[in-house]
């Protein structure tokens, strides 16, 4: 009803939804996961904006909720190790390191990255990064803090450390060129990391996106799917096929034994922001669908590049050290894929131009 505009018969059906006991942020992975996407839907009919006005204390929740994920879960440490792995050798004969972030969290990632750093080389390159962040998804405290503790443990272990914050809502309001990135020293060695979520709030821009990045003339662009963003299904398909994925992924937290506490608060403060910007952000764009992510990619003059033996050893040992049995990673073409019970949690992949 909301993919056909029937906007009216829709909010019956949500209404009869509301009423459902099961339906509910505690429960069996299942019903948990479509409250959020009703959650989601609802929000799509009442026009509003996303209600992402998180308090200081709910940072420090977010916070807490991500280090608590991070422990219970394969799932962060694959994207890490994984990710950082591709560019450190892709870079490994920088002296001056430039990350551009479309997806910084809480840094965390680059925290790792750093410590591999001094012992990747016999000399100390510098690191300088520049995240793309909306303040709709991040806090003015939550990057206060990022940037602080990552200024820190530079400082530690004596690495030269810039971090530059762009609003990525601005984006398409001024010219893309005029920013400070396009000024980049010719010493200087990019890498990009674009999760293809990194999208999901406006699918249509993902071309666009792209050209930016193309010309950057990165060394490397690391990317990740987590199957819920398919801009080439219809509207119900696509949200039918992002439950599914979240579904597997609340399937395999459930099985680290996490508190009910913990858990809720996993899924509120890091996972239905997702949810809620893999649904709105389909809506908000054109009616038509457009093109699998990959063609995107390869359209905008992007190969893929398959991911180093040493990088897939690493993955598994990764796996071998989680708490929880049921994950597995594959090579598939040229991506590295890691699965739950045999179905497919999230896929890394790395591109040239």
């Amino acid at each position: 009803m909301v993919g056909t505009g029937n906007f009216t018969h829709a909010q019956g059906i949500l209404a009869r939804l509301n009423q459902h006991q099961q339906l509910s942020p505690i429960g069996k992975p299942l019903y948990r996961a479509a409250f959020y996407f009703k959650e989601a839907l609802q929000l799509s009919l009442g026009h509003n904006n996303v209600n992402n006005n998180l308090t200081p204390f709910d940072v420090i929740f977010k916070m807490g909720a991500y280090k608590v994920f991070s422990e219970v879960s394969p799932l962060i440490q694959f994207i890490n190790f994984t990710c950082n792995q591709a560019i450190l050798e892709s870079l490994e004969d920088a002296d001056r390191i430039h990350i551009v972030d479309f997806d910084i969290g809480f840094g965390a990632q680059w925290a790792s990255f750093m410590q591999e750093l001094p012992r990747n080389r016999g000399i100390t390159p510098s690191l300088k990064i520049t995240a793309f962040a909306s303040p709709s998804t991040h806090h003015p405290i939550e990057l206060g803090l990022m940037q602080e503790n990552l200024t820190q443990f530079a400082n530690e272990i004596g690495i030269s450390f810039e971090l530059d914050v762009i609003n990525f809502d601005s984006l398409d309001q001024q010219s893309c060129f005029s920013l400070p990135i396009f000024r980049a020293s010719e010493n200087e060695a990019i890498a990009v990391n674009f999760p293809v979520w990194a999208a999901s709030g406006q699918p249509s821009a993902l071309p666009s996106l792209l050209r930016l990045i193309k010309q950057l003339n990165p060394k490397i662009v690391v990317s990740l799917d987590r199957g819920s963003d398919r801009s080439d299904l219809s509207f119900p398909q696509h949200v039918l096929h992002a439950l599914q994925s979240y579904i597997n992924l609340f399937e395999s937290l459930d099985a680290a034994n996490v508190t009910s506490d913990a858990l809720n608060k996993i899924e509120r403060f890091l996972l239905q922001p997702k949810i809620e910007s893999t649904v709105l952000g389909r809506l908000r764009g054109p009616d038509k669908m457009m093109p699998n992510w990959k063609t995107v990619f390869a359209s905008s003059g992007f190969s893929p590049v398959p991911f180093s033996n040493f990088t897939e050893t690493q993955a598994e040992c990764v796996l071998k050290r989680a708490q929880v049995r049921g994950f597995h990673v594959e090579k598939r073409h040229a991506f590295l894929v890691l699965y739950w019970q045999g179905r497919e949690l999230i896929s890394a992949s790395a591109w040239r131009c």
